[in-house]
């Protein structure tokens, strides 16, 4: 297993990715949450546990570099611009966030261009990066593998439900948040749940004693959640 940039022109900095075997026959892309980039979660991969079959590659982008004006302005990797901060809401730029999502997109088809169609993609995301998973996953026009969305939320709901493909009215999400997040917090978290319900779709949803972080236990759930996935997909 090694970690390595790839080759794409797609964006700033390569994304990075990681390979648990020859000839993979999955994917995962794995958005990092805001001011981190795509080193933050590499590390993750082999405490996934997961099997040698099939083998699984690992996609971490790199956010853009943009001002975020709910940290002053401060220019960072992020995935779109958060104007305003509150328990129960967010005020984002929806431009920025639309933005991502295409950069998504041209990742999933740069993967059917390697031979791995869409069905065989996992999206996932922590924090920022795991609504831009939630959007784009939910909105792809065509199938995808599952979702994993990690202390986050929907920033722009009416969005999503206009834009809510058919494609993806069976797509397995595992959700999970903390129940000490003081970033993202947990109401915040269960109304993204909710959101999903009301599309027809029912997440794993699970909660960890945490703060905006992943814990070891959460970690091991996810690789079993991707075994069962993969169960189904690949094959």
């Amino acid at each position: 297993m090694s970690l390595r940039p790839s080759t794409s022109p797609l964006f700033d900095t390569p994304p990075l990715e990681v390979e648990t075997g020859p000839n993979p026959r999955c994917a995962i892309i794995w958005m990092h949450g805001l001011g981190a980039d795509g080193s933050d979660f590499a590390p993750i991969v082999p405490e996934l546990r997961l099997p040698d079959s099939p083998a699984v590659r690992f996609i971490f982008p790199h956010a853009p570099y943009r001002p975020v004006t709910c940290n002053g302005g401060y220019v960072m990797r992020a995935w779109y611009d958060i104007v305003s901060l509150a328990p129960g809401a967010r005020q984002i730029d929806e431009a920025g966030l639309l933005q991502s999502r295409e950069i998504v997109r041209q990742l999933i088809q740069r993967e059917a261009d390697r031979g791995l169609p869409s069905d065989r993609v996992v999206l996932a995301g922590f924090s920022q990066g795991g609504a831009v998973a939630y959007l784009t996953g939910l909105t792809h026009p065509s199938p995808l593998a599952g979702i994993i969305a990690l202390s986050t939320y929907i920033p722009s709901p009416g969005l999503l439900i206009r834009e809510f493909s058919q494609a993806n009215r069976r797509i397995p999400i595992f959700a999970a948040h903390g129940t000490d997040d003081d970033v993202v917090s947990l109401e915040l978290g269960q109304q993204a749940a909710q959101i999903v319900r009301q599309l027809g779709i029912e997440p794993a949803w699970r909660t960890y004693d945490l703060p905006h972080s992943v814990s070891i236990e959460e970690v091991a759930d996810i690789g079993t959640w991707l075994r069962s996935v993969w169960a189904q997909k690949a094959h």
